[in-house]
């Protein structure tokens, strides 16, 4: 799983059958301090993750493994948001006081 920020949606009105009914996330990597750290992804949102939300995602086969995602032609989704982590013994994120 990868830890990311939600920075964005994408609306889609016409797609494939089976991904009708999927709300998609643009997301952000972030490192351990939350600081921007890679690219952009488009995920499939199994939470209901909200924009300004951190996140963990996972990509290529493992996507397709949740209830929502199941059979369905995904390579990202959003597994989980996230309330806190902690590196060596510190608090690096605290949901509601770094968003």
């Amino acid at each position: 799983m990868i830890l990311a920020k939600v920075v964005g949606t994408v609306v889609s009105t016409h797609k494939e059958k089976s991904m009708e009914g999927l709300k998609f996330l643009v997301l952000q990597q972030v490192d351990l301090d939350g600081s921007d750290a890679g690219g952009f992804v488009v995920a499939a949102d199994a939470v209901s993750a909200g924009l300004g939300e951190m996140v963990l995602y996972a990509t290529g086969s493992s996507a397709r493994q949740t209830v929502f995602t199941d059979k369905r032609p995904c390579d990202a989704v959003v597994m989980a948001i996230v309330d806190n982590w902690e590196v060596d013994g510190k608090i690096k994120y605290k949901k509601g006081e770094s968003d």
